[in-house]
């Protein structure tokens, strides 16, 4: 693999840095970059811009509205992004359940669904986990009855993320429990509005709401809003977790967060002087920037293989084990040089408008808001511990 960048890509990538600097907007990015709460206007403002270009569904195939970028233009795209403190497009329509309509659904679930996830008429949320099936997927219990042309879905969803901003949600229930447990999962669209859905909000330790419980009482959904075949859902499953495994690894988000780890170093004194260039600090930022750069390289070849037409695979365990262990120890560091400065914790200054005092430095306010944030990353998506044991069953054969 070659890992330099070509003549095109290089102009490809200018092209996306003049396309960033005139398109998104200033008070976006230094919301991002000031670790500012980004409301559902806010995201869906970027999610617009990114779709009048034809830039948002850049890893859909061009049939589908998708950019027909190659691996590398993919890569270049999220990095550049990120570094311009773009905001983070939602990824539950786009990554995942795009992927998975576009490989298993119908052609009229294609037609209709697809073109809404692109121009924003629906913001999806995710219903896989439930207060006992986290990584232990299969062990689900939301059952869905057949009931002429409809089905009827009981049960309770959990850890579901920007729920309350969603009017759809993809769902895994149970449609049979006749053999292995994975057998008689299905995958379905529901519409949040349904009677008989409550969405109840969870505090996260960060003290935001980000994430909720569903419960459904009778929910009543058409059986046209079944993906696949009934009782193959574990497939669609799979497959879609795959893509949200290698999404949560954030390359790009571990490239922005570490030169502005390095700016805070540099600013920070330490021994009369430098923090950067302490050398226990100095050795262990040494260290995280060297895995991110190993991980760039994994990150291309995975996408490089979807790319060519195949399935992020385990690999894609890979990324997100070493992806989120980069982007915690990252938060970590940063936590560490701002020091005392990130003990505070004051709400109003991640809110737009706040022109309230600053405790220290400004970039010491939302350190620790993020570092607790991302304690989850090595957990959701499937748990680091289990990826490990995916990884050395497909890739080590142990």
């Amino acid at each position: 693999m070659d890992l330099n960048f070509t003549s095109s890509e290089l102009a490809f990538r200018d092209e996306v840095r003049a396309f960033l600097d005139t398109k998104l907007p200033k008070r976006l990015s230094e919301m991002v970059r000031n670790g500012q709460h980004l409301s559902k206007a806010d995201q869906e403002e970027w999610h617009a811009i990114l779709n009048e270009k034809g830039w948002l569904a850049n890893h859909w195939p061009k049939e589908h509205g998708g950019t027909g970028w190659t691996a590398v233009e993919k890569f270049i795209f999220e990095n550049e992004c990120a570094l311009a403190h773009a905001p983070r497009v939602l990824p539950f329509g786009l990554s995942m359940l795009g992927p998975v309509l576009i490989k298993y659904g119908n052609d009229q679930q294609k037609s209709y669904w697809l073109p809404r996830i692109l121009n924003g008429q629906d913001w999806w949320c995710q219903g896989y986990s439930e207060p006992g099936a986290g990584s232990d997927l299969a062990a689900l219990k939301t059952t869905a009855v057949r009931d002429g042309d409809d089905y009827i879905i009981n049960g309770q969803k959990t850890w579901t993320t920007q729920g309350q901003h969603a009017n759809m949600i993809f769902c895994l229930v149970r449609t049979s429990k006749e053999g292995k447990k994975q057998e008689g999962i299905s995958f379905i669209l529901v519409d949040m509005t349904t009677p008989g859905i409550e969405v109840r909000p969870i505090k996260t330790i960060d003290g935001g709401f980000e994430v909720n419980e569903v419960f459904f009482s009778d929910v009543r959904v058409p059986a046209e809003n079944l993906v696949g075949e009934e009782n193959k859902g574990w497939t669609c499953a799979k497959y879609l977790l795959t893509y949200e495994r290698t999404n949560i690894a954030g390359v790009g988000f571990s490239v922005a967060a570490l030169e502005k780890l390095k700016a805070i170093a540099a600013d920070q004194q330490a021994n009369e002087g430098r923090l950067i260039d302490d050398p226990q600090f100095a050795a262990r930022l040494a260290k995280v920037e060297i895995e991110l750069e190993n991980m760039k390289t994994t990150n291309l070849r995975v996408i490089a293989a979807v790319a060519g037409g195949g399935v992020p695979g385990a690999e894609s365990s890979m990324l997100k084990v070493k992806g989120t262990e980069i982007r915690q120890e990252i938060t970590s560091l940063t936590r560490r040089a701002v020091g005392s400065y990130a003990l505070p914790y004051n709400p109003p200054a991640f809110e737009e408008g706040f022109n309230g005092p600053h405790i220290g430095p400004d970039y010491a306010a939302p350190t620790a808001k993020s570092y607790f944030n991302n304690r989850k990353l090595s957990i959701f998506g499937g748990s680091n511990e289990i990826q490990k044991n995916i990884i050395s069953k497909m890739i080590l054969g142990l």
